[in-house]
């Protein structure tokens, strides 16, 4: 599986989704085909689905946010007969190299995640509407919308089956949302999670695994009803129209990815990918009615798709290239009108719907298993948004004093409104707050900074940045710290930065990604599961797996 993997999509490509619009209720079809898989040698039957089904879901979650903000209501459903979805595609996952695997588990997370907050940041409501076999995966999807209706008949159950059939975990979140989101009573998570044919009917609701069972003769009647009652009582506001997100401009080389508002320097033998970010080059327009009539063109808009894009393209394409190093360049000023924009009129759609995007964003950023730095330089424009960047690396260096020769504005970092709340981590609690787990009260002292220029030495007096470098030391010691940070084990690396980015309180997002750094990151390598005489790959021959009994 080493061919490059393109996340953007559009409509007009989807083979394995249908999208309904009727005024404020969307039907989400799920109707994957079968030959339509990423990669050769597996079929995608009885709605299972790969990487490729779930960038096509990702980008309707998306589109259905920004090009219709009419839909206050997405029901999720099957265009099968008798099953919802089958999940992950076995054969699929016991082809797929082992960073495959796990990151595919993390991009559906981070989907699931986006529509399940959907109801909250955006005010579109989710349901599955469940007929047939719903398992694993297919139960993950369903999980993570709002309401889960299920039909009731002989053929309709939900399960997580991964444990007694493939010696794997449903993808981390399954296990997560059952106890933390559901809070299923443990003893009966216990069978469920241990049964291979799922549980139905009444004892589906009873247990809490969904929240509705309806006769099979009623059934559809009853999802249209429900959904037609949610989207009266949404509070989201009737919006007419909305903007079309039409493809990147993007270009890839040997040795860099280049789009309009971000380049990508790979740098394969330093095993560096290095993230320059240009600011705005014109101020912001006057107005919201202005922003929306540039669309997808709006600098803030456009950025944050173009990073999102880069950060996808380089965790699943770009394996060995374990540090990456974010800069900037422009002009902070007027950066700062464009975020002002958007933050004073956060509650006009389309400006809530981008600083949303951003915290999606920013969030992909945190759970990134590659080593992460900054490099605040002369010239750069890391203010408000952008600071979050600062605040997100596991290690940032800054330019001070004057530099020979460097005519550019002398580095300095601007915090803003945006750096204290709108956009908190996974944990649920901001970047700057994490980061001063310690002293909440200097976090406090530091909205007294708001708007200033804060060059080396008053950045790192307030903790901003790790270290400041003058002229005569900066290339030296930006060099030895790349050189010795790509020598490390990438898998000693996995763990300490997974572990130490999510200092302060644990929510269920958290553990859905630190379970999938330990548990999943852990399982996928043993022999258990993908050993020649593993489940995975001995799934479907009738034979199960030849298991090491040893318990670690």
């Amino acid at each position: 599986m080493s061919k490059m993997i393109d996340f953007q999509t559009n409509p007009s490509k989807y083979r394995h989704w249908k999208v309904e619009y009727e005024g404020p209720v969307a039907n989400l079809i799920m109707d994957v085909d079968e030959n339509g898989g990423l990669f050769e040698g597996y079929e995608l039957k009885l709605n299972s689905y790969d990487l490729g089904v779930d960038i096509e879901l990702s980008d309707i979650v998306q589109r259905m946010r920004f090009e219709h903000p009419e839909v206050k209501v997405v029901v999720m459903k099957s265009g099968k007969d008798k099953v919802f979805c089958a999940g992950a595609n076995i054969r699929m996952l016991g082809g797929a190299a082992h960073s495959h695997k796990v990151n595919f588990c993390k991009f559906t997370n981070e989907t699931r995640n986006a529509f399940e907050a959907a109801a909250e940041d955006s005010g579109q409501n989710y349901i599955a509407a469940v007929r047939g076999a719903c398992a694993g995966g297919g139960y993950e999807l369903a999980l993570a919308c709002n309401h889960i209706m299920l039909t009731d008949d002989s053929t309709s159950a939900v399960g997580l089956p991964e444990v007694p059939l493939l010696a794997v975990l449903p993808g981390t979140g399954g296990l997560t949302r059952v106890t933390d989101k559901r809070k299923v009573r443990r003893d009966r998570a216990d069978i469920f999670c241990s049964i291979e044919e799922g549980v139905k009917g009444k004892r589906a609701q009873e247990w809490g695994l969904v929240d509705e069972v309806i006769p099979n003769s009623k059934f559809d009647d009853t999802v249209v009803e429900r959904a037609r009652e949610m989207a009266a009582k949404s509070s989201k506001p009737d919006v007419a129209k909305g903007i079309t997100l039409g493809p990147l401009n993007r270009e890839i080389t040997d040795n860099a990815v280049t789009y309009d508002l971000i380049e990508v320097e790979l740098d394969r033998e330093a095993r560096t990918a290095t993230i320059t970010i240009k600011g705005p080059s014109e101020e912001a327009p006057a107005d919201m009615a202005a922003f929306e009539a540039q669309g997808d063109q709006a600098y803030m808009l456009k950025l944050v798709r173009e990073l999102e894009d880069t950060i996808l393209h380089l965790r699943t394409n770009e394996n060995e290239l374990g540090l990456w190093i974010f800069k900037s360049q422009g002009d902070p000023e007027t950066l700062l009108t464009h975020e002002k924009l958007l933050m004073d009129n956060a509650e006009h759609w389309l400006a809530n719907e981008t600083l949303q995007y951003w915290k999606r964003t920013l969030k992909r950023i945190d759970v990134t298993s590659r080593s992460l730095a900054a490099f605040v330089e002369h010239g750069s424009c890391f203010v408000g948004i952008l600071a979050e960047i600062l605040f997100a690396v596991d290690r940032s260096y800054m330019m001070e004093d004057e530099f020979d020769g460097d005519n550019r504005p002398m580095a300095a970092i601007r915090l803003t409104d945006a750096n204290f709340g709108r956009f908190p981590m996974g944990n649920d609690i901001t970047r700057l707050q994490t980061r001063f787990l310690a002293d909440p009260e200097h976090v406090e002292s530091l909205k007294s900074q708001i708007g200033n220029a804060l060059e080396a030495e008053e950045a790192d007096a307030q903790g901003l940045v790790t270290v400041i470098l003058d002229d005569i030391d900066w290339e030296d010691e930006v060099r030895i710290f790349v050189e010795e940070r790509v020598a490390f084990s990438p898998d000693a690396l996995t763990g300490m930065e997974a572990n130490l980015r999510f200092a302060g309180p644990e929510t269920m997002e958290t553990r859905i990604f630190g379970r999938l750094t330990a548990w999943q990151n852990w399982i996928f390598n043993r022999p258990n599961a993908v050993g020649k005489d593993g489940a995975l790959q001995r799934y479907g021959t009738g034979v199960r797996g030849d298991y090491n009994m040893e318990r670690v």
